[in-house]
């Protein structure tokens, strides 16, 4: 979920496969035929879901979703009880749709990425700091850093606080289901980049009524609502790109993506930030094109053997 003040807001496994083992850029990973059991009921549910996951997933996860936010937003109550709903939808959908594909089984592969913290100290640093520290970077240059009335060690604390509780009840669960699900999917049939961008169009989707959060419906201009929506635009397909590029790296590690997304969420309520409040979004897109610098240098380091 996006900063409530400011909204800027693989071909699958199949049942008896080790997802640890499985390479999740390969167009050859295994994948699940369909039934042809059946063409009406529960049998051509069954199928249509196993041959579109990802729609199946998609379609009505931003259908509830926006559906019911706006219908807070415009009848002027809190949006909060439609963001709790929101995971709870995550959550259901995901787990139906990959029961429907795999059983159990692929229900436990589903949050298996969520077990997997041995990513390396390196990706650890980059998915914990590296957006808030690029964050305060952009703001200090662009003269748009403030100075904390209750010290830097006040805004760190409160900064950990916004970060433990985004990663404990949201990020967490909608990763799961966005990187978990979607974009593991996109990717094993696309590739890393194309997949990853089109993950970012439901994930943009399904966050779009939160460009009125801060001031309500009636509160909120068009042309506020349509800066937010520039600046997620702006932001969603780095972060999911540098989202692939992580699940990639850590091998289906879907928590070190939800610790990125907290992360990310945190750097943008950070109160030291002057003006428009976005300067988190830049930073986002500093460090995505850095580690795609990066993973590209040591790629062609390896290839001519000067990293041992």
């Amino acid at each position: 979920m996006w900063p409530a003040h400011r909204p800027v807001r693989l071909t699958p496994p199949t049942r008896d496969v080790d997802p640890g083992s499985i390479d999740i850029m390969s167009p050859t990973s295994p994948t699940i035929a369909p039934s042809a059991a059946s063409t009406t009921g529960p049998g051509a549910l069954r199928s249509l879901v196993r041959r579109h996951p990802v729609l199946a997933f998609a379609v009505p996860a931003i259908g509830l979703t926006v559906a019911l936010q706006l219908g807070l937003l415009v009848s002027g109550r809190d949006v909060l009880p439609g963001k709790v709903a929101e995971l709870f939808i995550l959550t259901g959908l995901a787990v139906a749709v990959t029961a429907l594909v795999g059983g159990r089984a692929e229900v436990r592969r589903l949050y298996a990425g969520l077990l997997r913290w041995r990513i390396g100290v390196g990706r650890w640093l980059l998915v914990l700091f590296a957006v808030p520290a690029m964050t305060l970077a952009a703001a200090a240059t662009t003269g748009t850093l403030g100075v904390p009335a209750q010290g830097w060690g006040g805004v760190a604390i409160k900064t950990v606080i916004v970060f433990l509780f985004v990663l404990l009840t949201a990020s967490v669960w909608e990763e799961a289901a966005w990187t978990g699900l979607v974009q593991t999917r996109l990717m094993a049939r696309s590739g890393l980049l194309r997949g990853s961008l089109l993950a970012a169009v439901p994930f943009c989707l399904v966050h779009l009524p939160l460009a009125f959060e801060a001031d309500g419906w009636a509160g909120t201009t068009w042309s506020e609502a349509l800066t937010a929506w520039a600046w997620m635009l702006a932001a969603l397909p780095f972060f999911r790109y540098l989202a692939g590029m992580l699940l990639i790296d850590s091998r289906g590690s879907v928590l070190a993506v939800a610790v990125l997304h907290a992360s990310f969420n945190a750097a943008g309520s950070m109160s030291v930030l002057q003006g428009l409040g976005t300067q988190y979004v830049p930073a986002m897109i500093i460090v995505t094109l850095a580690y795609a610098g990066y993973r590209r240098l040591r790629h062609r380091s390896s290839a001519t053997g000067e990293l041992g």
